[in-house]
């Protein structure tokens, strides 16, 4: 079974290695995640299904970056601090968090935030 390190070292790697199946096998079936948005709450998805779709919908998207800058771990809970980039812009980029919930070495809660006011253009518009 991996450890809370290893399901989000392998979540993140998925991002920046733009492999989509390496998020296959650490989301749970009870999984529940919430977007960054809609303001101010965002989009709940409930299920693995649903947030493999999502999540995969990101790590797809070569039009995007997504880039951890600090990762801390604490038993079954972690924090990642980000970078989302959306553009070649000098401002097309946003800072955000989220906080993760491993339980048996899968994902079950994933609750993301961000510094922003407007809309950010994600790949599942």
């Amino acid at each position: 079974m991996r450890t809370t390190t290893e399901v989000v070292d392998r979540f993140n790697r998925a991002f920046i290695d733009r492999e989509p199946e390496m998020l296959d096998d650490i989301v749970d079936d009870d999984c529940v995640m919430e977007s960054v948005q809609p303001a101010p709450v965002g989009e709940r998805v409930e299920g693995r299904d649903a947030c493999l779709l999502f999540w995969k919908t990101l790590v797809e998207d070569t039009a995007t970056q997504f880039q951890p800058q600090e990762v801390i771990i604490a038993d079954d809970r972690a924090t990642i601090r980000w970078q989302y980039r959306f553009g070649a812009g000098e401002n097309d980029w946003v800072e955000g968090v989220n906080l993760m919930r491993v339980r048996d070495g899968r994902i079950v809660e994933a609750l993301g935030y961000s510094k922003t006011t407007g809309d950010l253009p994600l790949a599942t518009d």
